[in-house]
């Protein structure tokens, strides 16, 4: 139907509405615009016209007019106008809640996770709001009152949803939350939730006919995505060619056992003070992040673990990259050696600082107890790589080890070991590929890689590493065989084939 312009006056004698009889309409301000359209008819069959309004102008309200009109063929359509969003979200989350009791639907960690983000986000936030009236403005201000959360903006920022948000995040199961800043893995994630809960109101329940979720989040840049990179291996081949050419075979490149023995021996020689990072890494491979935002309190050497509950990106602390992030890392032996040695020495620095001192809490941290950059770590595994690779330079240059021991500084037993192998270059997080692989071949099940490395699944740690994994064994066999040296092979053949007698 037309829009139509009406007020709410009253006749001052019979007291009626006046309506579009009003004779103020035409004066501006005055009155809104309404329209009517016919909806399905009710269980009893009756006709049925509601009215929706009042807009401003006649352009907002054929606006609105056209949205409903996309769904009026719809009773159910009709019926959820009033529903609002966290109604919505409560029925969507009982649906599939009950989907995973029968053991066909979603994780319990994956549920666990989505009702986190309901109370503490979506529901505060934007459950008042009715389905059909959200839009993507509301969408993003929930996004950036999360971003104001345990940040100094937040201070002077009175708005209503920030206060929502803060009242819901103080308190939860009679537990005090964090007060950290929210990252934007976190939204991210809670933004996943919304937009799937509105894409079932739209496809599936046809509430309204549009996702305004849409294109709210936008990933950094307009490159087109890039394939995965699949890892190669350092074999002799590889490195004897590089050598040569200078060229690395791949953007990702793994070390061989031995390459990664030589480094690690190379770091604990020269007395590097964050051999222990690099030592788990290259047996582990937690994620820089995951590295540096280690708490003292997630690491038990008395029962050998470590627990990875959370990362720093950039200088913030946060969630895990993903969800099956969460997990434990058991440790051997030996680097629970090398965590204990890491520990007294920081015991010391502590001591050494005395007062100056500032402690993170963090399981790797500066000499003065704050937390690392993550970017710090990288750039001292290219400082060690680089230094490695000129000391093998002086020594094809014919320098005694001590001169070059003497040249930077270091002990007699680093140079040694920089002397016995060339490390090719790789990045630091090819340690952590490093880690998968050398797992698989020393016949762990590709289960526990996976829960150790925090993948998704075992498919993609079965997908990227496995064909890699084989090949490090067959580099292994293959310097086995060259190691033990063979030179009667021939004569023997030849003899046992002799003819005997005669």
């Amino acid at each position: 139907m037309k829009p139509y312009k009406s007020c709410s006056c009253r006749d001052p004698e019979t007291k009626k509405l006046l309506g579009k009889k009003c004779p103020d309409l035409s004066k501006k301000g005055h009155g809104g615009w309404y329209s009517r359209y016919e909806a399905p008819k009710s269980a009893d069959g009756k006709r049925r016209q509601p009215r929706i309004g009042p807009y401003d102008t006649e352009r907002e309200c054929k606006a609105e007019l056209g949205k409903v009109l996309g769904t009026a063929a719809n009773p159910k359509a009709h019926d959820e106008r009033k529903t609002t969003l966290g109604q919505f979200l409560e029925r969507r989350y009982a649906w599939r809640k009950s989907e995973a009791e029968t053991g066909e639907g979603l994780k319990k960690s994956t549920l666990d996770s989505e009702r986190e983000a309901l109370d503490l986000y979506l529901i505060p936030g934007l459950g008042h709001i009715k389905v059909v009236d959200l839009d993507d403005e509301h969408v993003r201000e929930l996004y950036q009152a999360m971003r104001k959360l345990n940040r100094p903006e937040e201070q002077g920022d009175r708005s209503e949803i920030l206060r929502r948000l803060k009242d819901a995040r103080a308190t939860r199961g009679g537990k005090r939350l964090h007060s950290r800043p929210i990252g934007e893995s976190r939204i991210r994630r809670v933004h996943a939730v919304l937009h799937g809960a509105l894409a079932d109101a739209s496809k599936l329940s046809k509430i309204r006919t549009d996702n305004p979720a849409d294109g709210v989040w936008r990933t950094k840049g307009g490159k087109r995505k890039q394939g995965r990179a699949r890892p190669l291996l350092w074999t002799a081949e590889r490195v004897e060619a590089w050598e040569k050419t200078g060229n690395v075979p791949a953007k990702v490149m793994v070390w061989t056992t031995d390459q990664a023995g030589n480094f690690l021996d190379f770091c604990e020689a020269s007395d590097e003070r964050l051999y222990p990072a690099f030592h788990l890494d290259a047996y582990y491979g937690p994620r820089r992040g995951e590295l540096v935002g280690a708490e003292e309190k997630d690491l038990s050497l008395e029962r050998r673990r470590l627990h990875v509950l959370q990362a720093q990106a950039d200088d913030e602390l946060d969630d895990t990259k993903t969800e099956s992030g969460y997990r434990q890392i058991p440790l051997d032996d030996e680097t629970v050696r090398v965590l204990r040695a890491w520990h007294k020495r920081k015991l010391e620095e502590r001591l050494a600082w005395g007062e100056a001192y500032q402690d993170a809490a963090r399981v790797f941290c500066y000499e003065d107890g704050t937390a690392l950059k993550a970017a710090y770590l990288s750039s001292r595994f290219r400082i060690l790589l680089e230094r490695h690779a000129n000391i093998r330079a002086k020594g094809k240059e014919g320098w005694s080890v001590e001169r070059i021991a003497r040249k930077y500084r270091t002990t007699e037993a680093a140079v040694e070991a920089a002397l016995r192998l060339v490390l090719p270059p790789i990045r630091f997080h090819d340690l952590r590929h490093g880690a998968a692989t050398m797992l698989i071949a020393a016949g762990c099940d590709d289960k526990f890689v996976s829960e150790v490395l925090g993948h998704a699944s075992v498919a993609f740690t079965r997908d990227v590493y496995q064909v890699l994994a084989e090949e490090l064994a067959e580099d292994a066999t293959r310097r086995i065989a060259a190691f033990i040296p063979r030179q009667n092979r021939l004569s023997a053949v030849g003899a046992s084939t002799v003819p005997s007698g005669g």
